[in-house]
């Protein structure tokens, strides 16, 4: 399959998917949708902090959501480093390139 024809399958697909995703929330309360996902994500920072469950389950849910909030900072600052590393060359070109695109 050529490469032009892959890349629109591939666009029809992913509308297909976002269709079936709209219709989906449209017809169920989206939390519900993802309980499951989000109760196993959660588990994974429990086991993280208490693997031996040894805590009060507060204490465990307590600590268990500071390091969720860990997670997210931490992929913050990534996606910021990745944002500035992308953006670092378009910075060091002369003002005279800036306008030739």
């Amino acid at each position: 399959m050529p490469s032009e024809d892959r890349t629109q399958k591939n666009a029809q697909m992913a509308l297909i998917g976002r269709i079936g995703a709209h219709v989906s929330h449209s017809r169920h309360d989206s939390r519900e949708l993802t309980a499951n996902a989000r109760a196993a994500f959660q588990s994974k920072f429990e086991a993280e902090v208490d693997p031996d469950s040894i805590l009060e389950p507060e204490e465990r849910a307590r600590r268990a959501d500071q390091a969720r909030r860990a997670y997210y900072a931490d992929l913050a600052y990534k996606s910021a480093i990745a944002r500035q590393k992308r953006a670092s060359p378009r910075r060091a070109r002369p003002a005279s390139d800036q306008g030739s695109r």
